[in-house]
């Protein structure tokens, strides 16, 4: 006679058991979302290093075909009435293609924007400058220091030397390329982006004055990631902070030795 066959029946998850499995898989969520956010942030920050690097790069580039003259932040031609930039030209929409440094940089066509764009800052952040509705840059270049007469808004004192790879005497301590941002301008108050890195002094033609517009940013968890002229890129801590919210700021206590090492002495005393 056969053996009739005995149903096994599997016993179900009682409701204080599921609960438990649901508080576990939380507290691990818990647990590993700081380590995922902190990876993300680490990319998103040596991206920014890559970008930095590859500007600064293009740069010493620019200089060894230029017998060592370090870029021009702006120059204007007679063939078009807009402002060409070291990062591209300020157009509707902005022209990445056509910048100074763009035959320097060692990009295929189409790669620019990522490379003049931080990606801790992306568009949608800030307020761009200029008539245009699209991204240009979130970096800004020391032309007040390396090429004064071809920097808007500060061109007065022109006659302060273009620098070269030469006369440049610690290229290793001098800011080329940075994080920046600034407030008001075109924003009315709100954060805006900016291509030229504002030192803590500025100059009037008379005396030197503290600079509340400053416009290094310290997006990078309280860090701002700066080129050097160089070429080399390091993370670095801000020793003033003029606009919280933005972490904007600057570093060291006067112009030098960062963004403008001969500030005391030089041409800039013969025109006081």
């Amino acid at each position: 006679m056969a053996r009739a066959a005995s149903k096994s029946s599997a016993r179900a998850f009682t409701l204080i058991e599921l609960l438990l499995v649901i508080t576990i898989i939380s507290l691990l969520v818990g647990l590993l979302a700081p380590a995922l956010t902190g990876a993300y942030r680490l990319t998103l920050d040596l991206k920014c290093r890559t970008n930095l690097r590859t500007i600064g790069c293009g740069a010493l580039n620019y200089a060894a075909l230029y017998r060592g003259a370090y870029p021009p932040l702006c120059t204007c031609t007679a063939q078009s009435y807009l402002p060409r930039y070291w990062w591209g030209v300020d157009s509707n929409p902005p022209d990445y293609s056509s910048g100074i440094l763009r035959p320097h940089l060692g990009l295929e066509a189409g790669q620019e924007s990522s490379v003049f764009e931080c990606p801790m800052q992306p568009f949608g952040s800030y307020v761009p400058q200029g008539d245009f509705d699209g991204p240009s840059t979130t970096y800004g270049y020391n032309g007040y220091y390396l090429c004064l007469a071809s920097t808007p808004g500060w061109c007065y004192t022109a006659n302060h030397p273009w620098q070269t790879t030469a006369t440049v005497s610690n290229p290793a301590t001098v800011f080329m390329f940075a994080d920046t941002l600034m407030v008001g301008l075109m924003g009315r108050g709100v954060a805006s982006n900016n291509c030229l890195l504002d030192p803590p002094w500025t100059f009037d033609g008379f005396s030197w004055s503290l600079n509340y517009s400053t416009t290094l940013c310290f997006r990078h968890g309280g860090r701002a990631n700066v080129c050097f002229a160089d070429g080399h890129v390091e993370s670095l801590e801000p020793t003033t902070i003029l606009n919280a919210q933005n972490m904007i700021g600057y570093v060291g206590d006067s112009n030098a030795p960062y963004y403008v090492p001969d500030y005391s002495t030089g041409p800039w005393t013969a025109m006081q």
